[in-house]
């Protein structure tokens, strides 16, 4: 294949996640969009290892923010990677990182790259403003709303 082809199918194998999967809870092609050994990296060194792994931390995910929706803004492709601006949203309604329910509502920014690899994506990198959505859930003050409340 040559090299235009193959990064236009990378981009689509890559936008499955936010659009097929992340938004619609589509998981029937999962095991055919993910290695058995996916890798996700997050802030502050944190990792999820495995294609089981991965399914279950999205679920829990989607069980607190079951209204969640991630809008892909931008695309870019260079050999095995693709690069995305995805904008996330979602209710917060269950348990998150130890956090209870606060019912209300981010909008947030998150820059994801994908590596994919005979097809499939075995690793991808993710930097959502973590920060900002726990100032909107309430549960992080913004600076100087603290001394001002």
């Amino acid at each position: 294949m040559s090299t235009e082809p193959r990064l236009e199918e990378n981009k689509r194998l890559a936008r499955r996640v936010p659009e097929e999967i992340a938004t619609q809870r589509n998981f029937d092609h999962f095991d055919e969009i993910f290695a058995d050994d996916v890798v996700e990296h997050f802030a502050f060194g944190r990792e999820i290892r495995g294609r089981e792994a991965l399914r279950e931390q999205l679920e829990t995910f989607f069980a607190a923010f079951p209204d969640f929706e991630a809008t892909v803004e931008a695309v870019a492709a260079e050999g095995d990677l693709v690069a995305m601006r995805v904008t996330l949203s979602g209710t917060h309604e269950g348990p998150f990182m130890g956090i209870e329910p606060t019912g209300r509502s981010f909008e947030v920014g998150n820059m994801v790259f994908t590596r994919i690899a005979d097809g499939k994506i075995v690793e991808r990198w993710l930097q959502p403003d973590t920060l900002d959505m726990m100032q909107q859930l309430g549960v992080v003050d913004r600076p100087g709303e603290a001394a001002s409340g």
